[in-house]
């Protein structure tokens, strides 16, 4: 089913019918369905998505390692998502719709040389070689919880360090309130740029105060390596409060405006996807809850369900962002 975007001139795909919630990740998920009959053609799927993961281990990518983070909540003690879940299951629509779809497809992704603009209402707009920006702060290794719109969590190692340090480098003027994210979009290495699924390049955004908070990861790498290109390389944002989609990956340009700047998923259907979309049980989506999550990794389709938690967990550390909001207004 497509619906037409009003003002956008093009047509997009519902999130929920281009990437199921329902994709397994288990053998035994699998044996018990085709048992029951209701695994088809998917097999394939499977099959694929399994051979991939099987390249994907660390150990293939340049190591880069993080000192211990001394923010607070930055380290969870839950056990991470494996590294195999996360770099083969993934949200990256230049490159595909399917989860497995990136981590196919991503090897197209020309990392080097590579630039981030800094630029907008800033005393010192600037222009940084990766290399720059690899050296502005020293790297962290922060334990992130991450939780998806469409219901499923990680835990992920992230290798970083707060975005903050890149915000007071380039000095924002006073009249700056936002901090927007713009993405790669190169149609010779990313198939699906160009789609009518989205507004292409892909743009994110933050208010300035959730971009100085000191969670709010300008990341490098995952389990102690560089990133895959399928997580966003080289360098992507990691905002652990918010839903999965607000991480813009393969930075190109932060530009830091007066206004709100718009955003991908809130252009395509603004009803479904809020600015903020910070996780949040008690928002639902149009279309399913948000109440609960399956956790990566956790035996698939079959794991019990957990309970998502406000902010995802870290209420005690950005809660006070919020005070007054009306968070069911502003979702």
């Amino acid at each position: 089913m497509l619906i037409r975007t009003q003002n956008q001139g093009y047509d997009h795909a519902i999130s929920s019918e281009i990437t199921s919630a329902s994709l397994y990740h288990r053998r035994r998920d699998w044996l018990r369905l085709m048992a029951a009959g209701a695994a088809g053609g998917a097999m394939a799927s499977w099959a694929s998505r399994e051979a991939l993961a099987q390249t994907t281990r660390p150990g293939k990518l340049a190591p880069l390692p993080g000192g211990k983070s001394v923010v607070t909540g930055a380290v969870t003690m839950e056990k991470p998502t494996p590294y195999e879940d996360a770099s083969t299951y993934n949200n990256y629509y230049e490159f595909g719709t399917d989860k497995a779809d990136p981590a196919r497809n991503a090897h197209r992704l020309k990392t080097t040389p590579w630039t981030v603009s800094v630029e907008g209402l800033v005393k010192k707009p600037m222009q940084f070689a990766l290399e720059d920006l690899l050296k502005l702060a020293p790297m962290e290794e922060r334990i992130y919880r991450m939780r998806c719109v469409e219901g499923w969590s990680m835990v992920i190692p992230w290798v970083g360090y707060s975005l903050s340090a890149l915000v007071k480098k380039v000095e924002p003027l006073g009249s700056a309130k936002y901090v927007e994210f713009v993405t790669l979009a190169d149609r010779k290495t990313m198939p699906f740029v160009g789609s009518r699924i989205l507004d292409w390049p892909y743009t994110e955004g933050l208010r300035m105060d959730e971009a100085l908070h000191p969670l709010t990861l300008l990341s490098f790498g995952m389990y102690g390596e560089v990133l895959p290109n399928q997580n966003g390389a080289p360098v992507r944002l990691v905002v652990p409060w918010k839903y999965g989609f607000k991480n813009a990956k393969s930075l190109v340009t932060i530009r830091f405006t007066e206004q709100q700047p718009g955003t991908a998923w809130n252009k395509a259907a603004a009803n479904e996807y809020g600015f903020y979309s910070n996780v949040n049980p008690d928002v639902p989506h149009p279309r399913w809850s948000q109440a609960t999550e399956r956790r990566i990794g956790e035996d698939g389709l079959f794991a019990k369900k957990r309970k998502t938690l406000i902010f995802n967990g870290y209420e005690a550390q950005v809660g006070q962002l919020y005070a007054g909001m009306d968070l069911k207004k502003f979702y």
